[in-house]
């Protein structure tokens, strides 16, 4: 199985990287000046500006 790819507040980072918050229809509006967070392995996403948001990990 592979890692998940969206990640509530909260939550553990599965590995180290730059993770931004990422909405519902951010796919048609787009998000206006996202939260970018840069964790390690396993610390805690904090808390996302709206309850619609979760976590994702930017592109390499």
């Amino acid at each position: 199985m592979g890692e998940g790819t969206m990640f509530s507040a909260g939550d553990k980072a599965p590995n180290d990287g730059t993770y931004i918050e990422d909405g519902v229809n951010s796919f048609h509006m787009g998000i206006q000046n996202p939260k970018k967070v840069h964790l390690n392995k396993g610390e805690r996403f904090p808390d996302n500006t709206n309850h619609e948001r979760k976590w994702k990990r930017m592109g390499h």
